[in-house]
């Protein structure tokens, strides 16, 4: 049989794990994706607020965390960018190739450019390619599914699962490089891994027949260049309001979490407001919303690992293994021990539930409360000093932390193809992606409110305002549900 599977046999494929066998390509190029991004995201907050002496570029911790939230929400922000390539210009498939080869350029630069320049110019490369990649590849999943095929969630949860196999041994191999041999080489290694994912996604490209290759409401050829113009003039603003210091490293995650507002606004409107919508795809996309606004709240939360409570685990944490102490950078590869060891589980367990299975609103409210839960946690270990936490405790608070990421953020890949209109398959899962965008640069900005020495006040306020936005999605479940029209 010909490794080119078409869209129709695609979709009764069982040759990977009883799943598509294109989804294995995609598993692949997305693990080594996650391996550069993760590897590279471990290493970058104590990059930046390590001193000069021990490599680092000597900002301070609240510029420092400022700037991982304005990376973090601009690489699920530029999710808009890539799905409106993917959807108007070149369909998903090239979207993702070209994304992929923008992460690379990215990460060389970070390891060959010295200073605040090679941030800059690494960040932005990585942070647009990543966001092209995530919404297309995501898609494409979809893709690989009809709408009420019941294994479309295990699908999901597999192919996370590719994800934080690259998310665990990304922060591990190159927070080693970076104590062994210094920061650029952890950058540098990250480059070789999105190499490698690369190269493999081309080998196998073909696997996907037509799913991907074109775009499904492609633009007029008469807009084209007024389109281009105003994404140079958009460059040429953002630089000019840097080179006046309107955009500062301290408000840098201030001004994505305003944009990504800004945007999320005027999608739901674009979409909502379409006259290449029905009735019943309208409804859908309504329904959408209080998901939209309860994956924000949960992300706030869930992307202070690479803020808070990275610079926990650099200055609270007791990390004496056995007698030698571990990089900080590590403490991100415990968070993907455990998708791996129970996203087959949950995978396992909406497979047997099939549609007795809870809906996904409420899959979303239990993963916003869990994540409330967790920094509840911290509060007994408060007020100990440095390097007085527990592994043990942080390595629990990290458990809960996986457990509602594997309630919410599968649930939500799945949910937005599903509740997707035809005209805007990609769009809607980039809607998906700025529920995160709002919610990473928002753990930048709270992360600013963070203060080791009256830390309760924080974990009380974080902790309770998750768990009570939970509460009242539960609340609205009925309604949602009511406007979802059959999705479950």
């Amino acid at each position: 049989m010909s490794d080119t599977v078409p869209p129709a046999e695609s979709r009764t494929d069982h040759r990977f794990f009883g799943q598509p066998l294109p989804l294995a390509n995609l598993f692949g190029v997305e693990m080594w994706e996650r391996f550069s991004f993760y590897g590279m995201q471990g290493i970058l907050i104590y990059y930046l607020y390590y001193s000069a002496t021990d490599g680092g570029l000597g900002l301070s911790q609240v510029a420092a965390t400022s700037i991982v939230g304005a990376y973090g929400g601009t690489v699920y922000l530029s999710t808009i960018v890539g799905a409106w390539i993917a959807d108007r210009l070149l369909g998903a498939e090239r979207t993702l190739f070209y994304s992929a080869v923008l992460i690379m350029i990215g990460h060389i630069a970070l390891a060959l450019l010295p200073g605040l320049f090679g941030v800059g110019v690494g960040l932005i490369c990585v942070a647009f390619g990543s966001g092209g990649l995530k919404a297309t590849a995501t898609s494409m999943v979809g893709d690989l599914y009809d709408e009420n095929d019941d294994r479309r969630d295990a699908g999901f949860s597999i192919f996370y699962m590719g994800i934080n196999l690259g998310a665990l041994v990304g922060p591990l191999l190159t927070g080693f490089m970076q104590t062994r041999y210094g920061f650029h080489w952890g950058f540098g290694l990250a480059a070789i891994g999105m190499f490698l994912g690369l190269a493999q996604y081309t080998l196998y490209r073909k696997q996907f027949g037509d799913i991907g290759s074109t775009p499904p409401h492609p633009l007029p050829a008469d807009l084209r260049l007024r389109v281009a113009g105003g994404a140079v003039a958009a460059v040429v603003v953002v630089g000019l309001l840097a080179a006046t210091g309107v955009i500062t490293s301290g408000n840098m995650s201030d001004i994505v979490v305003a944009l990504t507002v800004v945007a999320a606004v005027v999608y739901f409107f674009v979409i909502l407001s379409s006259k290449q919508i029905t009735t019943t795809e309208r409804s859908r996309v309504w329904s959408f919303i209080p998901m939209f606004l309860a994956s924000a709240v949960f992300w706030s939360l869930f992307q202070q690992q690479f803020t808070m409570v990275a610079v926990y685990a650099d200055s609270r944490l007791d990390r004496n293994l056995f007698g030698w102490e571990f990089p900080p950078s590590w403490v991100q590869s415990i968070n993907p021990v455990f998708i791996i060891l129970f996203a087959g589980v949950f995978a396992a367990a909406w497979t047997k539930l099939g549609p007795r299975q809870p809906s996904s609103p409420v899959k979303f409210a239990c993963g916003t409360i869990i994540m409330g839960i967790a920094f509840l946690c911290f509060i007994p270990m408060s007020g100990g000093g440095a390097n007085s936490a527990p592994l043990l405790g942080l390595i629990g608070i990290l458990l809960l932390f996986t457990l509602a990421e594997l309630f919410l953020s599968p649930v939500g890949l799945s949910l937005s193809t599903k509740l997707a209109p035809k005209n805007f398959h990609t769009q809607m899962v980039a809607l998906f992606y700025l529920s995160v965008a709002l919610g990473s640069a928002m753990a930048g900005t709270l992360a600013g409110y963070y203060d080791q020495n009256n830390e309760v006040p924080y974990y009380l306020w974080i902790g309770g305002a998750s768990i009570a936005v939970g509460l009242i999605l539960i609340a609205l479940t009925p309604r949602i549900r009511k406007l979802m029209h059959g999705v479950h």
